[in-house]
C-alpha cells in the first residue's frame, strides 16, 4: 500500500469511529430527515415568531441548511454531538454562505435554549424525555416544537402530520407552554 492509501483508510477509520462512538454515547447514529419529512416541517415554522430557531441534534444538517436558507433573517442555531456529521453541516454553512446559522458541537442537553422561538428536532424517544426535563427545568416562555417521528409523552401536541411516506411517518407540533 502507498501513503495516499493508507492515510485514506485512516480517515476513513477515524470517521467510522467517532460516529460509533457519538452513537455509543447518544444511543442513536446520526440520521437525515428525509425531503418530504423536511419540506413539511418548514412549512410548520412560523415566521412571526421572534427569537432563534434551535435543530436539537442537526445530524448532517440536512434540516438546520434548509431552515437557515428559507429564513435568511431569522437566527438559526445547531447543536450536533457527533463529529463528521458537524464537519460536514460546517462546509455546508460556509460553502453556502450562511451567516445565518451557527452550528455547535455540543449536546443540547447542555446548551441555552431560552432565546429559542422554535425549536426542530429529529431525536429518539430517551432523547425525547431529556427534552422534556430540560423544558420543564429551563424554559419560561412559550415555544413552538416541530419533530420528526417522535413525540414527547407529557405534552399533546396541537397538530399531527402523517407523511404519505412507507411508515406514514409523523411530524408532531407543540405550543409548548411553561407551568
Amino acid at each position: 500500500m502507498d501513503f495516499i492509501a493508507i492515510t485514506l483508510f485512516f480517515i476513513i477509520l477515524l470517521i467510522a469511529l467517532s460516529i460509533v462512538w457519538s452513537t455509543l454515547k447518544t444511543g442513536i447514529s446520526p440520521m437525515m430527515s428525509s425531503t418530504q419529512a423536511r419540506q413539511t416541517m418548514l412549512a410548520e415554522i412560523s415566521t412571526d415568531e421572534k427569537g432563534t430557531l434551535i435543530d436539537l441534534g442537526s445530524g448532517w444538517g440536512t434540516l438546520v441548511i434548509a431552515v437557515a436558507k428559507k429564513y435568511p433573517n431569522k437566527q438559526v442555531v445547531g447543536y450536533e454531538v457527533s463529529w463528521f456529521p458537524w464537519l460536514v453541516s460546517i462546509i455546508f454553512k460556509y460553502s453556502m454562505g450562511l451567516n445565518n446559522l451557527r452550528l455547535y458541537r455540543k449536546d443540547f442537553k447542555n446548551a441555552d435554549l431560552s432565546g429559542a422561538a422554535t425549536l426542530v428536532c429529529y431525536l429518539f424517544p430517551g432523547a425525547m424525555v431529556a427534552l422534556e426535563d430540560k423544558l420543564k427545568h429551563d424554559m419560561a416562555k412559550s415555544i413552538t416544537i416541530v419533530s420528526n417521528t417522535f413525540a414527547l409523552h407529557s405534552y399533546k401536541p396541537v397538530k399531527v402530520i402523517k407523511l404519505k411516506d412507507f411508515y406514514k411517518t409523523p411530524i408532531y407540533v407543540y405550543h409548548w407552554q411553561p407551568n
